[in-house]
């Protein structure tokens, strides 16, 4: 935040990172537009900019700021530099716009976001910054869920139990299941909270399956036990160094890639799904996927 005089409170260590990074040949320099987008957004939310604009609040464009994410995540996807830059582009206006209606109630600035991340890249790259050693991407990342269990331990330190953020308190309640049951199943399993082996987690899948069974189809037990079997399956993922969220989204392309066939082969009949049978649709779902490789 800035100091009472209205001077930047900067990490003396950010500093002296940045000036070495100066002195490396190709070091980015000043970034000007970024100075005009912002002045652009500030001007948005004046007395006489966009009613719209002025209208919004944190709470009325949350939404916005997961669907631009995801916007961009399909631009990657797709290997769309042109679409990435525009989708990117978008994300970093959610952000502007949270920074401005911040400095409009006093409570914070863009230069107030950007220092905090300026030190906590710093602080959470020692293995760049410090003495820490890290050579892996794996070794890099223990040392970031490191820097994070201090930090944890630093902000627990004298406070009184209710106060004190637990172990899964900042995952996000806003990320989708599999990634929060990701999230929180790794870092259980950080402090102990594990199971001993793969084929162990596979047990659990086949107890919890079991469970599922026991109950109603349909019912809210049912459905209890059902999100029971799929965590269960997620810690397998886990275990087995596959990212379930990305899993199930590759799933989704391949069926949706399939589907697709699926119709182009009845439009060549002049049909759509509806007008065949649940055996005809099958069939031709079939020789889709043992065709597969040559369609591509």
């Amino acid at each position: 935040m800035a100091e009472a005089d209205g001077s930047p409170q900067v990490d003396e260590l950010v500093l002296e990172v940045d000036a070495g990074t100066l002195a490396r040949e190709g070091a980015p320099g000043a970034h000007p537009s970024f100075d005009q987008l912002v002045r652009i957004i500030w001007r948005l939310r004046q007395p006489d900019g966009c009613p719209w604009d002025q209208a919004q609040t944190h709470v009325s464009i949350r939404r916005n700021m997961i669907e631009e994410a995801y916007e961009a995540a399909d631009a990657i996807d797709e290997g769309n530099d042109a679409h990435l830059v525009e989708e990117l582009g978008d994300v970093l206006m959610q952000v502007l716009l949270h920074a401005q209606m911040g400095a409009d109630a006093g409570s914070f600035t863009i230069d107030d976001v950007v220092d905090g991340l300026n030190e906590k890249l710093v602080r959470r790259h020692p293995h760049v910054f410090g003495e820490v050693d890290a050579h892996t991407a794996g070794e890099a990342l223990a040392s970031w869920e490191a820097v994070k269990d201090q930090e944890r331990e630093a902000a627990n330190a004298g406070e009184g139990e209710v106060s004190k953020q637990g172990l899964l308190d900042s995952v996000p309640h806003s990320f989708p299941a599999l990634m929060q049951c990701q999230k929180i199943s790794k870092r259980a399993a950080r402090v102990g909270f594990e199971w001993p082996s793969v084929e162990a987690v596979w047990e659990k899948v086949a107890e919890e399956k079991a469970e599922l069974d026991a109950e109603e189809p349909g019912s809210e037990a049912w459905a209890d036990e059902f999100g029971d079997l799929l965590f269960s399956l997620v810690n397998v993922a886990r275990w087995e160094g596959v990212d379930a969220e990305n899993a199930l989204e590759r799933a989704n392309a391949k069926f949706r890639r399939r589907w697709a066939r699926v119709e182009a082969k009845l439009a060549e009949e002049g049909l759509e799904p509806s007008d065949v049978s649940t055996a005809r649709l099958n069939e031709i779902w079939d020789s889709v996927k043992d065709h597969e490789d040559e369609l591509r």
